[in-house]
């Protein structure tokens, strides 16, 4: 199973707290936000005193960054056609995963904004939240081997460079994961498609205890779980 951008709420606050700070967002900065889904990133940036556009495919997420952000500008539309500006940021925050061209991404980005950033999961093997996918492994299909994503750096960076960009450094952040108890844990996992087809499959019962079973070295002292996940940073910009 892939990592997902799902988490408890407000787990993104270092991996967004870094994009703002590599690219000097501060009071008067123009912020273009690509795939701004509910506004999260966007709040962010708009506490800072950024002026924030944000952009996004899905209406209800344009409706609630609305709300998330009354003082930002926001609008229903794709990340490969968005508002001119131009941006002094344009970013695409956990958006390159969920796009069919990331290169048609970040060169829309590069035309728009003078410094762009975009955020991508680390490797599989260095996000704690795999073992999801490890726990549900025995009850799914064999996953084909694709190759390396958009993830690895050494795709990540090439396809900066064929989108006209150039690349001025790549950031590693480091985010946790934190649930309260295993009800916490599991709620978001049950709720998902996958998790109820193999509930469905083996038993709720059966995924419940491989779950907490595949989770008991992640546990705190407080009862809890804590998962840590890596993030990077790509921060460019358009090649002169």
């Amino acid at each position: 199973m892939r990592v997902t951008d799902d988490g408890p709420r407000g787990w993104s606050r270092p991996l967004h707290a870094a994009v703002l700070d590599a690219t000097g967002v501060v009071r008067g900065t123009t912020v273009l936000d690509l795939g701004c889904g509910t506004g999260l990133f966007a709040r962010a940036a708009a506490d800072r005193g950024a002026l924030v556009t944000g952009i996004d495919v899905d209406p209800d997420a344009v409706r609630l960054a609305a709300d998330e952000v009354p003082e930002g500008s926001f609008s229903v539309g794709t990340a490969e056609r968005p508002p001119p500006g131009p941006f002094d940021v344009a970013a695409a925050v956990q958006l390159l995963l969920h796009v069919h061209d990331p290169v048609a991404v970040l060169a829309a980005a590069g035309r728009a904004g003078q410094v762009v950033a975009a955020t991508v999961w680390g490797r599989e093997a260095e996000c704690d939240v795999r073992v999801f996918g490890e726990a549900l492994a025995p009850w799914l299909d064999p996953r084909p081997d694709a190759g390396p994503g958009v993830t690895d750096p050494d795709r990540l960076c090439p396809a900066a460079r064929v989108a006209g960009l150039t690349v001025d450094r790549l950031e590693e952040v480091v985010c946790s994961f934190d649930y309260a108890d295993d009800d916490e844990l599991l709620g978001p996992l049950f709720a998902s498609g996958l998790a109820r087809a193999v509930a469905r499959r083996a038993g709720p019962v059966a995924v419940r205890d491989a779950v907490l079973e595949r989770l008991a070295p992640f546990r705190t002292a407080a009862g809890g779980y804590r998962l840590q996940n890596m993030f990077r940073v790509l921060i460019a910009r358009p090649a002169v």
